[in-house]
């Protein structure tokens, strides 16, 4: 392989930038660098004292995701260890700080950059996230219908969000909250917020959380809370073009759409901007009533859990039923 002269920034060795990042990208690895460099100062306060997950690639192969920090990693950049109840390991995350950190990732191909919603020592909630995911081969505008049952959901429960598109084909609705909050009632909210919104127009969102029940609708995703994570603001996706998760007015939904954001676009469109951080409202409390209701409906992984067994247990007797009949 032929490797271009390398490029040094904020004396960080960065090498093969005009390498395709993966087939069918449409973008090189400079153009991923690019971007990062400009929009640095924007997304780092993102990232800032929060374990970071990122989806790399590599040519040739498909991008993939990556907790672990590598253990070449340089000596000085930070990490911190979590222990992943779901795969029973410590898992030790890069936390990434400053300009060198982020273009050192962008050097290792680490396209998307996912950090948690806590940051290091946190005790108490500082966000109330929804995540509104369309159904396979659904179009943005579904979306924006969903998201508007969420902001009338929101003001029925005098909170005030901010919202980005994910990058992908969704969108991510952000409360930043006052107070303490516990991580238990801030996932009671999320639920309620949902269930409310779900309410306003059933046949538009949906809060099943097993795919197959959804038919067809826009997901409400109420499970980003605590250690979950989301893609950071200003980053971008490991799909064709590089699309960006950026920030939307309320007023602009309908006029928008996520591939209007790329790496190639998003410079120009930001200027000197900030417009996530201009957009984030003011912490707010957890409305007492919200919480209430959300400790009502059942958490989604565990009810999918024990729904999953009852399904499995009804096909395996009708099964029996089949062979005995």
């Amino acid at each position: 392989m032929v490797r271009g002269p390398a490029e040094t920034r904020d004396g960080v060795e960065l090498t093969n930038l005009d390498q395709p990042l993966f087939d069918g990208a449409g973008a090189t690895k400079r153009d991923l660098v690019d971007h990062l460099y400009a929009v640095a100062d924007r997304i780092l306060p993102e990232l800032r004292d929060r374990p970071l997950s990122v989806i790399r690639a590599r040519p040739g192969s498909p991008p993939f995701m990556q907790k672990n920090l590598p253990k070449y990693a340089p000596e000085w950049m930070r990490s911190t260890t979590v222990w992943a109840q779901t795969s029973q390991r410590q898992v030790s995350y890069a936390l990434v700080d400053d300009r060198r950190g982020l273009l050192w990732f962008a050097n290792q191909r680490a396209i998307e950059y996912h950090p948690t919603l806590m940051r290091v020592g946190d005790r108490h909630a500082r966000q109330l996230v929804l995540d509104l995911d369309p159904p396979e081969g659904d179009d943005f505008a579904a979306v924006v219908r969903a998201a508007r049952l969420v902001e009338q959901a929101l003001a029925e429960s005098n909170l005030s969000a901010a919202v980005k598109t994910s990058g992908a084909k969704g969108l991510h609705i952000v409360v930043p909250l006052a107070g303490d909050p516990e991580f238990d009632d801030t996932a009671a909210a999320t639920r309620a917020l949902a269930a409310r919104a779900e309410a306003v127009d059933p046949s538009v969102a949906t809060t099943a959380f097993i795919k197959d029940d959804r038919d067809g609708k826009v997901f409400l995703d109420p499970t980003r809370v605590g250690g979950a994570t989301i893609v950071a603001a200003y980053s971008p996706r490991a799909r064709p073009g590089l699309p960006v998760s950026f920030p939307v007015a309320w007023s602009d939904l309908g006029d928008v759409h996520p591939g209007d954001f790329t790496v190639a676009t998003v410079a120009d469109l930001l200027g000197d901007a900030d417009p996530w951080r201009d957009a984030m409202p003011e912490p707010q409390p957890l409305p007492d009533d919200l919480v209430e209701l959300g400790r009502t409906i059942p958490v989604p992984r565990v009810q999918a859990m024990h729904e999953g067994k009852r399904r499995k247990r009804a096909r395996e007797q009708a099964a029996k039923n089949e062979e005995t009949g």
